[in-house]
């Protein structure tokens, strides 16, 4: 790695497909240099091969604090008393189901890699990033990856929207605590996109909730997340976007990315929540109980 690249250096969890894989391939492009975080050392092989000396594999999970810390370490000892440009949160999971038939084990799982995660990361690397007065240079930023579901809750993803609303709020309060440092908090909300995750979702078995009485609707909202997220926009739109939350002399504080900002953002919030609801109760068969 070379010292000018050190110069702009970023972290990116969650590295090894999707979102975070094509914030690796922006940041790369634009000479900085990435420090990607993946859980398996055939992705990190991947990574190598794919961009050679651009990039330093970091093995941990998210939810492994001491391996966390570990590879904060490493990234420390890189830099030397340089500070990071930027620390881009994106790892995470989506674990389907309806809330009365999930248990609270799986919820917390959600949580544990969603909310737990990065709060893990965001401790362990914020000293690089303008908390150590002793580092050169100037505070770095962070990007969180939340959702359209971290501001609009939707059937049977209870659990991923819970924790990408909790997101969002922890972000906020973030990015005020974090005014006495310099270093910014942006936050950006992604709609479908095209990523591996919706091949997670589908290899989820949803089978074990078909005796209970939303049974019959939940392959049908299935089908149409798969759709959706097959037909979404490209996660290097989102890289992208990355890049520019992290560069930007004048940032936002939130940047929603969506194939139909319309449909998708603005129209339920012009409209009334009750309506909203009984909009999606008729689509998904529920019994009328006005």
């Amino acid at each position: 790695m070379s010292k000018n690249s050190l110069d702009r250096a970023v972290v990116v969890t969650g590295a090894s497909t999707g979102i975070g894989r094509a914030a690796v391939a922006s940041a790369g492009r634009e000479g900085a240099h990435v420090f990607a975080s993946v859980r398996k050392q055939a992705d990190a092989d991947s990574l190598r091969a794919e961009f050679g000396e651009a990039v330093t594999p970091l093995l941990f999970d998210v939810a492994d604090e001491a391996a966390v810390r570990a590879g904060a370490a490493q990234v420390a000892a890189a830099l030397g008393d340089r500070r990071l440009f930027g620390l881009v949160n994106n790892a995470g999971i989506a674990v389907p189901g309806p809330l009365l038939h999930l248990d609270t084990e799986e919820l917390r799982r959600q949580f544990e890699i969603n909310l737990f995660g990065v709060h893990n990361v965001t401790r362990a690397f914020a000293d690089l990033l303008g908390a150590d007065p002793q580092r050169q240079g100037k505070p770095g930023r962070i990007v969180m990856i939340s959702s359209v579901g971290g501001q609009n809750g939707s059937p049977f993803v209870g659990p991923y929207s819970s924790s990408k609303f909790a997101l969002e709020g922890y972000s906020q309060s973030l990015r005020r605590e974090l005014l006495l440092y310099g270093i910014d908090v942006i936050v950006i909300g992604p709609g479908a996109i095209a990523t591996p995750i919706w091949d997670k979702a589908e290899a989820n078995d949803l089978n074990r909730f078909a005796n209970t009485p939303y049974g019959p609707m939940l392959q049908r909202v299935a089908d149409y997340m798969l759709k959706q997220g097959r037909e979404g926009l490209p996660p290097s739109a989102v890289g992208d976007l990355i890049w520019r939350c992290l560069s930007d002399p004048k940032p936002k504080v939130r940047y929603p990315i969506l194939r139909r900002p319309f449909m998708d953002r603005t129209l339920p919030r012009l409209m009334n929540p009750r309506t909203v609801d009984k909009i999606i109760a008729k689509r998904l068969g529920y019994p009328n109980r006005s």
